[in-house]
């Protein structure tokens, strides 16, 4: 039985990113066209069959679909400006960092060229491009995603659309993203508090594990609870954690650990406390995230 045509892709920016998307593609057996500023990058995917385009005008041109991976928005609209009119009737997908007025001006641009557009976020390592749980999400032009997903799932088999929105892709890359460098602070407080004593920071990993493990079990409750806006049926009160300030002042100053990155959510539950939800929830927090201090509607307890 022959083997079904695979669609041509571009991929532009070889980072290390970029680079995996253009594996993976090379990999499952795409004709690949690569292009970066510096084009030595290009160099380990030419030796395995990749195709390095002379200039950006003729890597747009060498497929229906592009695929640009550079850091923010403003790089990928500056890589593809002498490219623009190689867009039209073609399929344009932007993985990069930024905001979601940056992905909504890039798809301005991009539709203004004629181009069908579609903004993507890899929720994952370089290394993990093409793993079966790896997740990727997009928004934007919807029949981009029906054309091109089996193309798309070639970068992670858990690959989602998550609407007509151009956006949404960076909103949710945001959103989402917000957890990140705490968690990790959290981490390496605790490492530095073990190896401290003498003990590896090894250690850590699976009771940490187990802890994210509890975390990720309550987000449905809290989330739950922020959807209704009824804060008074807590899991964890404001109070509990408010009590906690001074464990975590004295663990600085007994260890000699800089704790200072705790102060803005210790000013989050003092206002929580001063505005009397002491008994709410800990997911009332989002009632003072949507209105920051000093601004109307501030104030004063909601739900429940």
């Amino acid at each position: 039985m022959p083997t079904p045509a695979r669609t041509p892709v571009t991929v532009v920016g070889l980072g290390a990113m970029g680079a995996a998307l253009a594996s993976a593609y090379l990999a499952a057996g795409h004709p690949t066209t690569v292009w970066n500023r510096s084009p030595e990058k290009a160099a380990p995917l030419v030796e395995r069959g990749a195709r390095h385009a002379p200039d950006i005008r003729a890597a747009v041109a060498a497929s229906p679909l592009t695929l640009a991976c550079l850091t923010t928005y403003d790089a990928t609209l500056a890589a593809l400006e002498p490219a623009a009119a190689e867009l039209a009737g073609r399929a344009l997908v932007t993985l990069n960092s930024g905001s979601p007025s940056g992905a909504r001006a890039m798809a301005s641009w991009a539709t203004g060229h004629g181009a069908r557009f579609l903004d993507g976020a890899v929720k994952n390592v370089p290394t993990a491009v093409g793993e079966p749980e790896t997740l990727l999400y997009y928004g934007g032009d919807r029949t981009v995603f029906d054309e091109y997903g089996t193309t798309l799932r070639v970068l992670g088999g858990d690959t989602q659309f998550l609407g007509p929105e151009p956006d949404l892709a960076a909103l949710y890359e945001q959103a989402v993203g917000g957890t990140l460098l705490p968690a990790l602070l959290g981490f390496y407080q605790g490492a530095a508090l073990v190896t401290a004593r003498g003990l590896k920071a090894e250690t850590l990993v699976p009771h940490t594990r187990k802890w994210l493990e509890m975390i990720i079990s309550v987000l449905p409750l809290h989330a739950a609870e922020i959807d209704r806006g009824d804060y008074a049926d807590p899991l964890s009160s404001i109070e509990i954690f408010h009590a906690g300030i001074p464990y975590d002042q004295e663990l600085g100053t007994e260890n000699g650990l800089d704790v200072r990155w705790h102060e803005p959510m210790h000013d989050l539950l003092r206002r929580a406390m001063a505005e009397g939800r002491g008994d709410q929830s800990i997911a009332a927090l989002v009632e003072l995230l949507r209105n920051p201090a000093g601004t109307a509607g501030g104030s004063g307890p909601s739900g429940g």
